[in-house]
């Protein structure tokens, strides 16, 4: 390597280190953190977790009955059989109907989104403090919650808090001491999701992007360094600090580079990443307006003790989910189809949390389109094309070394994240004391 040319490497390499050291410091023990313990979020496993199984014995009202008291012109998007507040109900796409009395619910003042917090929770309704909230907070900064305000956030005083939106009466946030704590040196160190920064969803995502892609080239840099001045001479130039700095970026540097990269493909900044998403709308409408279930069908349903009933939806039959999907390709055809029953490379999660077994469907379109499909749900679970199958790897593999021969090998991949953060962390140690004694000889 040039004498000039190394010396302008090593001088990027020692100022971008100055401005990202305590970044990635940051990065990788929030990482560790974020590793077990996930942001607070509600999903659908958890709403059907607390919902009640459907009492069919208090149903005296058709879905068709209790959509004719709303007097709204064409039919709705969604019907869904539920309980709400103790009794069934319909829900057409975000208006709710009693199957008991069909009397629609207008409205969902505080007594009503008590019972439902409390409900949820499971704690005494009598002892939650009420707070209505119209802007954002920590847990509720994300755009998905915009069209909920207001909320009315209900805490109690083992620090359980339940967000309730007033648009459709549902629990859309729920947080402990626990998942907030989690989330406080995890999550949200991790992905820059302070809440002020995150407001502004547009500077926050320039700012991830940049910042974790100009620190890989930082950490690339360190890395062709270290290779092209310490393996030719087979020594290290450097004492102290700098010397284990040196030793620790040969083993772990590639590491960090990778790793700051793949955190940048987190926020899609390249196209490649969003996969079959058209294809994707068309499977899902057409799983979920395929057919609508007879009346006899659903009163089978909620007498079996079923928690939610979707009458669009074709879920729970993998045959009309085939057919609804195979319709909804044309003209592409389906090059293949197979039951999935445990996890392969493209459909795995180290939770347990993917749904088996799953269809899988792949399409014979120009872009090797894929999808994991949950037929109980009728639910597109994984979508894929030949871009967003490399993404796969260069985020999730790299990022969270989601591999399926360490996944299947616990605690192969727990030993193997660690160690990694540990050592980028220790990596990330080392830059910083130099920083310091750098700045601090620069401003005495």
């Amino acid at each position: 390597m040039p004498a000039r040319v190394r010396k302008l490497l090593i001088l990027l390499h020692r100022w971008l280190g100055l401005g990202f050291c305590l970044l990635f410091l940051m990065w990788f023990l929030s990482g560790a953190v974020l590793a077990y313990w996930d942001y607070p979020t509600v999903t659908d496993r958890d709403r059907l977790a607390h919902a009640e199984p459907i009492d069919a014995s208090r149903i005296h009202f058709t879905a068709d009955q209790a959509y004719a008291s709303l007097k709204l012109d064409g039919p709705p998007a969604s019907t869904l059989l539920l309980m709400f507040d103790g009794r069934p109900a319909f829900r057409f796409d975000d208006a709710l109907v009693y199957a008991d009395t069909g009397e629609p619910q207008r409205d969902f003042p505080p007594d009503l989104t008590r019972r439902i917090a409390a409900a949820w929770a499971k704690q005494p309704a009598s002892a939650a403090t009420l707070e209505i909230m119209h802007g954002i907070d920590q847990w509720t900064v994300s755009g998905e919650f915009a069209d909920l305000r207001p909320l009315d956030k209900y805490s109690w005083p083992n620090g359980d808090q339940v967000y309730v939106s007033e648009v459709t009466g549902d629990v859309v946030q729920y947080t402990t001491r626990a998942s907030r704590l989690g989330a406080y040196f995890g999550a949200i160190p991790h992905w820059l999701y302070f809440t002020p920064l995150r407001a502004n969803g547009r500077l926050w995502s320039r700012i991830v992007i940049w910042s974790s892609g100009i620190g890989a080239i930082a950490a690339a840099l360190g890395l062709i360094i270290g290779v092209w001045i310490v393996l030719p001479s087979k020594r290290v130039p450097y004492a102290g600090q700098k010397r284990l700095h040196a030793m620790l970026g040969l083993i772990f540097g590639l590491f960090a580079c990778t790793w700051a990269f793949s955190g940048m493909l987190s926020m899609e900044p390249f196209s490649f990443s969003a996969g079959p998403r058209r294809m994707g709308a068309k499977i899902d409408r057409a799983l979920h307006q395929g057919g609508r279930k007879s009346w006899e069908q659903v009163l089978a349903e909620a007498r079996g003790g079923a928690k939610l009933i979707d009458f669009n939806s074709l879920a729970g039959d993998p045959a009309a989910v085939l057919e609804a999907v195979r319709h909804a390709v044309e003209p592409n055809k389906i090059a293949d189809t197979r039951q999935i029953t445990e996890y392969e490379a493209y459909y795995l999660d180290r939770h347990g949390e993917h749904p088996l077994p799953a269809l899988f469907v792949r399409l014979n379109d120009d872009r090797g389109s894929m999808f994991y499909i949950d037929p109980k749900t009728a639910s597109i679970v994984e979508a894929y094309d030949s871009a967003s199958r490399v993404n796969r790897w260069l985020y999730h593999g790299l990022h969270s070394l989601d591999l399926p021969w360490l996944y299947g090998h616990r605690p192969a991949w727990d030993i193997a994240i660690v160690t990694l953060l540990a050592g980028g962390a220790w990596l990330s140690v080392t830059s910083v004391i130099i920083a310091w004694r750098f700045l601090r000889r620069s401003l005495i």
